[in-house]
C-alpha cells in the first residue's frame, strides 16, 4: 500500500484514481453489450441460449432453463445443514432489520372538502440477478430478496449463471428458497439483464433488475435503464477504514484485506492520524499475505487501489473520509460515535474494533448492496423502498376548489398555459356569468 501525505492535492489524486473503477470507464465493452441486448430482443429464446452456450458452454432449452423442484430438493441435501442453520439465522437478523423501513400510505383531510394522500404501492415482479459459475454469494441471495419480500412485491424472479455442467450452486438455491424466490432460472450475464428487462419466451419481463454482477451485468443495467428500473450501477468493492492511535492494527490490517481479496479492482483505504499505526498495519498486511489463499488478487488490488493516507488532525481526516464517500467505512477511534456523528458521505458504517465489515456482509442485518464509486454522496444502501413505488392522492371538493380557483388560473395564466387555466375555469363559467 502507498503511505501519502494527506493534503488537498493527494485527495484530488486519490479520486481520480477510484473514479478509473467505474463502470463509466468501460467504454470498450459497451458495444458487446449493446449487441448482446439487442439479439435477446429480437432473438429471444434462441438468442438467449446461443449466448450461454458461448459464454457459459451450457447448452439449454425451454425445458431445462427454470429451475425445478428436483434441483432444489437437491441442492439441500448437499447443503452442510450447520451453513443451513447460519442462512437461516441470517435471514432472521435481515428480515427483521429492513421490516422497520417498511411504509404505509398515509391520507390527510380538512374541514374544507380537501383529501391529500400517498398511496404506497410494491412493485409487482422484480428480477434479481446473482453471480454464479465460480462464485458462490448465498449472501447476496438474501440481501437482495428480503427487502423485496417485505416490500410485497408479487412475483420475484432470480437469475444466476449456470456451471459447466449446467447446474447452480447449492447454498444458492437453499438461500434463494428460504428468502422466498418464485422462480430461478439458469442463465447469466448481460443476456440475463436483456431478457429481464425486455422478456422472451422463457423469461418474462420484470419491472426492476437488483443485483450486483461483473462489468458486462453492470453496462447491461445501465443501458436498459428506463426500460425497467435499476438499483444502481454498481462498481468494485472499496472500504476505508478511519483511524487514531488506539486502533489494533492487526484488526485494520484484516479488515483492509477482507475488501482487497473481492477483485484486483477493489479498493482498501486506510486514513490516520498515527504514524506509528500507519507503519504497524502494513507490517500486519505483509504478514497475512504470506498466509491468504487470495494472495496475487490482493496484492494487485493493493498495488492499484490501496492507500494508507497520513492526517495531521481527525478533522481533516474525516473531511477526506467524506469526499471519498466509500461503500464500507469503519470507524476504529477512541470514541467512534462522536467520528460518526460527522461522517456525512458512507454506504454502511461500522463503529469500533469488532464491527469489522464481513459483520455487515453476513449477518448484522443491514443491507450489503451499498453505493460505490463516491455515490454514498447521493444513493443509499438497497432497501424496502427500492421495491416500492408511490402514487399521489388529491381530492377537492366543489367548494375547496371554488376558493382557490382564481389562484391557480392566474397561476396558469403567467406561464402562458391557457387550456390549464380552462380547465379550472369552465368549472365556474356559470358563476362568471352571473
Amino acid at each position: 500500500m502507498r503511505t501519502v501525505k494527506l493534503d488537498q492535492a493527494s485527495i484530488e489524486t486519490l479520486l481520480a484514481e477510484l473514479l478509473k473503477r467505474s463502470p463509466d470507464s468501460y467504454g470498450q465493452y459497451e458495444a458487446s453489450v449493446a449487441e448482446i441486448i439487442q439479439n435477446i430482443r429480437t432473438g429471444k429464446d434462441e438468442a438467449l441460449f446461443a449466448y450461454t452456450e458461448q459464454f457459459d458452454h451450457v447448452r439449454l432449452d425451454a425445458d431445462s432453463i427454470r429451475v425445478t423442484e428436483e434441483e432444489i430438493e437437491e441442492a439441500y441435501e448437499k447443503v452442510d445443514p450447520d451453513l443451513l442453520e447460519v442462512i437461516r439465522k441470517a435471514l432472521v437478523n435481515i428480515r427483521a432489520y429492513h421490516e422497520k423501513q417498511k411504509r404505509q400510505s398515509w391520507f390527510t383531510t380538512d374541514e374544507r372538502g380537501i383529501m391529500l394522500g400517498q398511496k404506497i404501492i410494491p412493485l409487482r415482479k422484480v428480477g434479481v440477478y446473482v453471480p454464479g459459475g465460480k462464485a458462490v454469494y448465498p449472501s447476496s441471495v438474501l440481501m437482495n430478496v428480503i427487502p423485496a419480500k417485505i416490500a410485497g412485491v408479487d412475483e420475484i424472479i432470480m437469475t444466476t449463471p449456470p456451471g459447466r455442467d449446467g447446474k447452480l450452486n447449492p447454498s444458492t438455491l437453499v438461500a434463494a428458497r428460504e428468502a422466498g424466490v418464485d422462480v430461478i432460472y439458469k442463465v447469466g450475464g448481460a443476456q440475463a439483464v436483456a431478457a429481464l428487462a425486455y422478456g422472451t419466451q422463457s423469461v418474462p419481463k420484470v419491472d426492476k433488475i437488483v443485483g450486483p454482477g461483473n462489468i458486462f451485468v453492470a453496462l447491461a443495467k445501465k443501458a436498459v435503464y428506463g426500460q425497467v428500473g435499476i438499483d444502481s450501477v454498481a462498481g468494485p468493492s472499496e472500504i476505508l477504514v478511519l483511524a487514531d492511535e488506539t486502533a489494533n492494527p492487526r484488526y485494520v490490517a484484516a479488515d483492509l484485506l477482507s475488501q482487497a481479496e473481492h477483485d484486483e479492482m477493489a479498493s482498501a483505504i486506510l486514513i490516520t492520524t498515527s504514524e506509528e499505526l500507519a507503519a504497524k498495519v502494513q507490517e500486519e498486511i505483509d504478514g497475512f499475505l504470506q498466509v491468504l489463499s487470495r494472495r496475487e488478487i490482493i496484492e494487485k488490488s493493493l498495488e492499484n487501489f490501496g492507500y494508507i493516507l497520513l492526517a495531521d488532525s481527525m478533522e481533516e481526516a474525516i473531511d477526506a473520509a467524506n469526499a471519498i464517500a466509500s461503500e464500507h467505512m469503519e470507524i476504529v477511534t477512541a470514541n467512534p460515535f462522536e467520528v460518526m456523528t460527522k461522517i456525512r458521505n458512507a454506504g454502511a458504517i461500522f463503529l469500533g474494533e469488532n464491527s469489522s465489515e464481513p459483520l455487515g456482509d453476513y449477518f448484522a442485518g443491514p443491507n450489503h448492496v451499498l453505493p460505490t464509486n463516491g455515490t454514498a454522496k447521493f444513493f443509499s444502501p438497497l432497501g424496502v423502498d427500492d421495491f416500492i413505488k408511490k402514487s399521489s392522492v388529491i381530492y377537492y371538493s366543489r367548494e375547496a376548489l371554488e376558493e382557490i380557483h382564481e389562484d391557480i388560473i392566474q397561476f396558469a395564466n403567467c406561464e402562458q398555459l391557457t387550456a390549464h387555466a380552462n380547465s379550472i375555469a369552465v368549472r365556474f363559467e356559470k358563476k362568471e356569468e352571473k
